[in-house]
């Protein structure tokens, strides 16, 4: 249902069941699936792609260019996924060559003010509080929670399932399941509350707390505690997830409060 008082370009693709409040500009090229809902003054912009049921509220520009000196006007898309909603003022920019696409997934909820800048991929089940701010290439992995105010470095990744305290600045990858805080930005110990309430058994959860006791309480430099967990831990999912992270982490992950 568009409003007479918004602007939709002839070519943008807008599924029947869309609402389209006053004042929105939705540009060429924008594909938006079934039951999404758009705000009052929403700007949309070319090679945005929204997803089934989600919420914009007013305010938000989606697909703005790159802020990126690089960028030389190629082709490039903002792809947002189903049931996902961006509050008010929130700033997501489309892709460089770099990547070409700048991703936030499914379920995620983007709060006010937030900006995810070019290139970022932003997974699943994501949230993000108000004023926390992606710089470009930044990668957040499922169900990773950003509380408000948050600065993340580009090129850097935040594991699935972590939280990051309020206000940090994040200049180095922080891996999978923990809880991160203080300054400088430090391991705090494993996001057990977050886990079992994604249905972690406790044996899981465990497994997952010996592994970062291998890694920041050890005494142990990286690569020593690495190879003392594939020796003496047993191999599972997480496990096997953690490592590779660490193993992969070319800014090195984040070290222990206490160092």
């Amino acid at each position: 249902m568009k409003q007479p008082l918004a602007y939709v370009h002839p070519d943008a693709k807008i599924a029947a069941s869309v609402v389209i409040d006053p004042f929105v500009s939705i540009d060429k090229n924008v594909v938006i699936g079934d039951g999404t809902k758009i705000g009052s003054n929403v700007i949309i912009l070319e090679g945005v792609r929204i997803g089934k049921n989600c919420t914009i509220f007013p305010g938000a520009v989606i697909g703005a260019i790159p802020q990126d000196l690089k960028f030389k006007g190629e082709d490039s898309l903002a792809v947002i996924g189903d049931n996902t909603t961006i509050r008010e003022f929130v700033t997501i920019n489309r892709g460089t060559a770099a990547k070409g696409k700048t991703v936030v997934g499914d379920n995620c909820l983007i709060m006010a003010y937030c900006h995810i800048a070019h290139d970022c991929i932003v997974g699943n089940n994501v949230i993000m509080s108000n004023a926390t701010q992606l710089a470009g290439e930044v990668v957040v992995n499922d169900f990773a929670i950003l509380s408000g105010g948050i600065l993340v470095h580009q090129f850097s990744h935040i594991g699935s399932h972590v939280m990051i305290q309020g206000g940090s600045k994040v200049n180095k990858d922080v891996p999978p399941f923990i809880k991160a805080g203080r300054e400088p930005l430090s391991y705090a110990g494993i996001n057990s509350i977050g886990l079992r309430r994604r249905g972690y058994t406790n044996e899981q959860i465990r497994d997952i707390q010996d592994i970062y006791r291998y890694l920041y309480q050890s005494g142990m430099n990286t690569s020593h505690a690495i190879e003392r967990i594939e020796a003496e831990l047993p191999a599972t999912k997480e496990r096997d997830e953690i490592l590779l992270f660490v193993r992969n982490s070319p800014r090195g992950i984040i070290k222990g409060y206490f160092e």
